[in-house]
């Protein structure tokens, strides 16, 4: 894997490359993290012949940081995203494309399917919903509960002073306060999106994503017609910020929906269980059919008691 950057859409994005193949995986990460969070799947795309870039997103790490909350609405995001595949595409990576995200990542790429601005071959989404759904769970007191955050997020300069305090100890915080296993976020782990966090005005860029689609309205999306890209949705159970009521209903949305949950796994879903996410994801894109996560629990069991 290398470090690349990418001019696309007017920035320049800080992209880790890996692969080269002719299928194409973009991998778009959330709040508060980096292009670091997809490091345990970029491998198994790369085993199937894609080139992936895992991009930091606009704002964050070495990525371009626009200033001004109206740099960050989704017409700017989605464009990205486009400006990204084109970018591959200039670089002679022709083939089919997939599209995998996560959080504020997933909310992005919702927005981009929805609009259909490039083709998809394929889309993983883990733990964001469908914006019909997280926009209706929004009218419930407990998501309401849940995303608290987001509305803290709108005063100023004071989520910054927050976030930032001591070595920025909250962004660290959010992951293995939020984990379940939380081995899974050493130290180490989590001095690196501390660090992302620190650099001179990332958590403002940061930020700005939750202030210009709250704050400022920006386009409406489309009013959805169901999507038609084969969709893969991965989702811990055990998330604090957006409850699993919001993927009912997704069948509905998508025509070609595989979903698959994980019992006692947090938001961070493919970070604190990346052998069931990548194995999940392993069987969907090889055309075999995807394994619950008890089966997968069962075959490690299985394995284990064999070995022992």
């Amino acid at each position: 894997m290398e470090t690349i950057m990418v001019p696309a859409n007017g920035l320049d994005f800080e992209v880790d490359q890996a692969g080269t193949g002719e299928k194409f995986a973009l991998m778009l990460h959330g709040f508060p993290e980096s292009k670091f969070s997809w490091r345990a799947q970029i491998p198994v795309f790369v085993e199937r012949g894609y080139t992936v870039w895992a991009p930091n997103l606009r704002g964050y790490g070495r990525t371009t940081r626009p200033r001004g909350t109206s740099n960050y609405t989704l017409d700017h995001l989605t464009d990205d995203v486009a400006g990204l595949i084109d970018a591959a595409r200039a670089r002679g990576i022709t083939g089919p494309v997939t599209l995998m995200a996560h959080d504020w990542g997933g909310a992005i790429a919702w927005a981009f399917v929805l609009r259909r601005l490039r083709p998809l071959d394929r889309f993983v989404i883990l733990n964001m919903p469908h914006p019909t759904l997280f926009f209706k769970g929004l009218k419930t007191f407990a998501q309401l509960r849940r995303s608290w955050y987001m509305f803290f997020f709108q005063i100023p300069w004071l989520p910054e002073f927050a976030l930032s305090a001591r070595g920025a100890k909250a962004v660290g915080d959010a992951f293995r306060g939020m984990a379940i296993d939380k081995s899974r976020f050493p130290d180490e782990v989590l001095d690196e999106y501390r660090r992302n966090a620190l650099r001179p005005g990332a958590l403002t860029a940061m930020l700005n994503y939750y202030r210009a689609n709250i704050r400022l309205k920006p386009a409406k999306l489309p009013d959805p017609e169901p999507v038609e890209v084969p969709t893969l949705m991965i989702w811990g159970e055990d998330d604090a910020a957006l409850g699993k009521e919001l993927t009912v209903g997704t069948d509905a949305l998508v025509k070609d929906l595989t979903l698959r949950y994980l019992p006692r796994v947090s938001h961070w879903v493919q970070q604190e269980a990346p052998e069931t996410v990548n194995a999940m994801i392993a069987a969907w894109l090889d055309g075999k059919k995807v394994p619950e996560a008890h089966d997968l629990v069962h075959t490690a069991e299985a394995g284990a008691g064999a070995a022992a």
